[in-house]
C-alpha cells in the first residue's frame, strides 16, 4: 500500500531510516528518467564519499567474538584434538574514521558523453553545518558556474535550507536550475500537508524535458521497502510542529504485534 500520508512521509526523517530511503530513491528517480530519455542520453548513479573523522571521546569501537577451543566436527590437522590459545588479554580496534556514500544521479548526452544534468537529493549530512555541508556547498557552487542543469530535492526538514535567494517558507523545497536562465531558478516550497510535485528534469534544447513525480517515488518505496512495518517505532526529526503531530495522527497505521499472523 502507498504511504498514508498525502505528500512527504515525516517518519521517513530519522537518522536510522533516511539513509535507506536516499539509496533506494536516486536508483528509483534514474530508472523513471531512463526510458523518457533513451537513447540520446546516459543516465548513471554517482555518489559523494563523505569521510567523518571522529575525536578520541566519539570514537566507537569494533569487537570480535571470543576465541574459544575447536568444534570436533571441524576438520584438524591431527587426529588428536587441539586446544586453541588464548591471548592472556582481548582488545578491541577503535574505529577513528565513519566513511558515508550518498548516490546521485548524473544524465549524460550519450554522444559526446558531456554532462548534462545532476540531481541530487539532500541528506542531513549535507544541511548540518561541518565539513560535510562545506564539500557539498563546493560541488554546487561549481555545478551552478559551470554548463551543467542542476536539480536539488529538499525532503528533510531540518537544518539549514541550502543558499538560495526569495525561498518562501516551507516544510521542503525542490530547486530545478536551468543554465539558459541562471541566476534566476524553478522553485518548488512545499508544505508537509501537500502532495509532492511532478518536477521536469532539464535536458539539452531542444528537447523537451524529462518528468519526476516525486509522490508516486515516495509512494512505491514505502510499499517496495515495507516501511509501515517498523518507522513508526521512531519519531520525525526533528519533531513535529504540536499543530502538524496531532493532524499526522490520523495517519498512523496499527502496527502487527512481533510474531502476530499478519
Amino acid at each position: 500500500m502507498p504511504s498514508p500520508f498525502p505528500g512527504m512521509n515525516p517518519y521517513l526523517e530519522q537518522d536510522d531510516i533516511w539513509h535507506d530511503f536516499h539509496e533506494r530513491l536516486i536508483p528509483y528517480v534514474s530508472e523513471v528518467i531512463v526510458p523518457q530519455v533513451r537513447p540520446g542520453y546516459i543516465v548513471k548513479l554517482d555518489e559523494h564519499v563523505y569521510i567523518h573523522e571522529r575525536s578520541a571521546a566519539e570514537r566507537e569501537f569494533l569487537g570480535r567474538a571470543d576465541v574459544g577451543v575447536a568444534r570436533g566436527d571441524l576438520p584438524l590437522p591431527s587426529r588428536q584434538a587441539t586446544q586453541v590459545l588464548e591471548a592472556p588479554v582481548q582488545g578491541r580496534i577503535p574505529v577513528a574514521v565513519d566513511v558515508e556514500r550518498l548516490s546521485f544521479v548524473e544524465i549524460r548526452d550519450r554522444r559526446d558523453r558531456q554532462l548534462v544534468t545532476v540531481l541530487e537529493l539532500l541528506s542531513p549530512s549535507n544541511k548540518r553545518p561541518g565539513a560535510d555541508r562545506e564539500q557539498y556547498l563546493a560541488k554546487r557552487r561549481q555545478l551552478l558556474a559551470g554548463n551543467v542543469h542542476l536539480v536539488e530535492i529538499d525532503l528533510l526538514r531540518g537544518g539549514p535550507r541550502m543558499p538560495l535567494e526569495d525561498l518562501p517558507d516551507c516544510d521542503y523545497c525542490i530547486m530545478v536550475s536551468r543554465i539558459e536562465k541562471r541566476p534566476d531558478v524553478g522553485i518548488w516550497p512545499i508544505r508537509l500537508r501537500e502532495r509532492l510535485p511532478v518536477i521536469p528534469i532539464p535536458l539539452r534544447a531542444p528537447d523537451a524535458d524529462a518528468r519526476l513525480d516525486l509522490q508516486e517515488a515516495v509512494n512505491h518505496l514505502y510499499d517496495a521497502a515495507g516501511y509501515e512495518d517498523y518507522i513508526y517505532t521512531g519519531a520525525p526529526q526533528p519533531p513535529l510542529h504540536p499543530d502538524d503531530a496531532s493532524w499526522s495522527r490520523q495517519f498512523l497505521p496499527s502496527l502487527p504485534q512481533p510474531g502476530a499472523p499478519s
